[in-house]
């Protein structure tokens, strides 16, 4: 999954030319849906006291017109600043990490790992958990035969990373997940590509010409933020977070324009709402001063 999304050359994110977003591309985020999403973004900040927006996982810097103090920062080959305060967004991030995966066989965890097979990518079960990984899946798998998850460590080595030079502020992150009690609806995992717009379930067919995800296990994801200082506000759809930044005036901020416009804004605006809000998740987070 690391080299498929993230090699220098071939890799779905990375590659030169690479242009996963938009109506060319293979998905939509919400920062493609402007300037509705901005406009409600720069509310939001401006609500929770803060200046400084860093945009954490940053591609295509879609939001930087909304904040006067914007700093991208991409997860992986960026580094945070050394100390900060300020409101850092993580706009499906965690559900782009590279991931591991097991499946329960005879009541033992056994890895599945990805192998070449006459010609073609293929699973091959073979291998424990690390200790690590193994208090992980304890924690937040079900315990039922031929049960597949994933694992995603790498969401806490970021949580770790952040908390060591964020002084205080706001984190929000907004992604599609499940909860461990959600679980039982994905027996075979959440792992999945996209392409043109379509959801296909062979991960492991033409790597770098689609995108690859997995859920993002909130319960894990929460309870990590909790472990590194940060106080949970929130955690909520992403349509009811909208709702409640635009209620105070009823969106007329995120609606303001000329005509023939609004009726633009409005379509975005019901997108946000009801047709990905939704779909994601939204976790907010406050972190008081360290020092």
């Amino acid at each position: 999954m690391d080299a498929a999304l993230y090699h220098p050359e071939l890799g779905y994110y990375t590659r030169p030319g690479a242009q996963p977003f938009g109506r060319e591309g293979d998905f939509y985020t919400a920062t493609q849906v402007q300037p509705v999403f901005g406009r409600l973004l720069a509310r939001l900040v401006q609500q929770c006291g803060e200046e400084l927006f860093v945009d954490w996982g940053a591609g295509a810097e879609a939001l930087r017109p909304f904040f006067d103090s914007y700093l991208p920062v991409d997860a992986r080959r960026g580094a945070l600043p050394e100390r900060f305060r300020g409101f850092v967004f993580a706009n499906e991030l965690f559900d782009a990490l590279p991931v591991d995966v097991f499946v329960r066989r005879d009541g033992e965890w056994v890895e599945r790992r990805v192998t070449f097979h006459q010609g073609a990518f293929a699973w091959s079960e073979e291998g424990a958990p690390s200790r690590e990984q193994s208090e992980w899946l304890s924690r937040y798998a079900l315990d039922q035969e031929n049960f597949i998850i994933e694992v995603n460590l790498g969401a806490d080595r970021l949580l770790a990373e952040l908390a060591a030079r964020m002084e205080s502020g706001w984190l929000l992150v907004i992604d599609y997940g499940v909860t461990r009690r959600e679980l039982i609806r994905f027996p075979e995992g959440t792992l999945m590509s996209y392409r043109r717009h379509m959801a296909l379930d062979n991960v492991l067919g033409s790597p770098g010409d689609h995108d690859v995800t997995a859920h993002v296990h909130f319960d894990a994801l929460r309870a990590s933020a909790r472990s590194y200082g940060f106080r949970e506000e929130r955690f909520e759809s992403m349509a009811s977070l909208l709702s409640r930044v635009g209620e105070e005036d009823h969106f007329a901020s995120a609606l303001d324009a000329p005509e023939p416009m609004p009726a633009g804004l409005r379509m975005q605006l019901k997108t946000l709402l009801f047709g990905m809000g939704e779909s994601f998740r939204a976790v907010l987070w406050r972190r008081d001063k360290t020092l």
